[in-house]
């Protein structure tokens, strides 16, 4: 999962009508700015740009469905937040498909916001022995603390399962994929020039 080997480590960030563009804009270009390949993958939409929560358009490398989209090449997934984008993330089979997939090998699995409600819908809980800890946007704490050890912290990390609770929380998520691409080392070394107010 983790390490710092000499191989790019790959990453998909999924965005959708509705996505919440601070936390995929910045998800994105963290893990860019430390060398991380990643692939901004459009998700119910087959051409052009989507359209964020706040209007931002953002126009993706590729849209799932794509038959030269190699899913398994990448090392980590990522589902930002936003209600609309993510009640279609979270619904999508072919979504639910790949977390479960890359949870199952632990490759890493990461969301934010109400993206933490694609990690019950693709039905990782049920193949853990133990209950996952994860945590979310307050607003879909409901739907989530019957089925996991639902946390508060900012930014919750369950062996590869990487969760986050919002906008104002991203840059800590970014840098925690960071560090477990690619080390701590690089996500300081990140961070540095990027004037944050608090540590890594």
């Amino acid at each position: 999962m983790a390490g710092n080997g000499r191989q790019t480590k790959k990453a998909i960030v999924f965005v959708a009508d509705g996505t919440e563009e601070m936390e995929a804009t910045i998800t994105i270009d963290v893990l860019r700015r430390a060398g991380i390949q990643v692939l901004v993958l459009a998700v119910e939409t087959t051409s052009g740009a989507v359209t964020c929560s706040r209007d931002v358009k953002i126009v993706p490398d590729a849209y799932l469905g794509d038959d030269s989209t190699k899913i398994g090449a990448f090392d980590a997934v990522v589902v930002p937040g936003g209600a609309q984008g993510a009640a279609t993330l979270s619904q999508n089979d072919q979504v639910k498909s790949i977390l479960a997939d890359f949870h199952a090998q632990n490759k890493i699995v990461a969301a934010i916001c109400a993206g933490s409600l694609a990690i019950k819908t693709a039905g990782i809980q049920s193949k853990v022995p133990q209950p996952l800890r994860l945590t979310s946007h307050p607003s879909v704490r409901d739907q989530l603390e019957n089925d996991f050890v639902y946390k508060e912290d900012r930014v919750v990390i369950d062996a590869n399962l990487v969760t986050s609770r919002g906008p104002g929380t991203t840059f800590e998520f970014a840098l925690s994929l960071v560090s477990l691409l690619v080390g701590e080392d690089k996500a300081r070394e990140v961070a540095g020039p990027m004037m944050l107010n608090f540590q890594i």
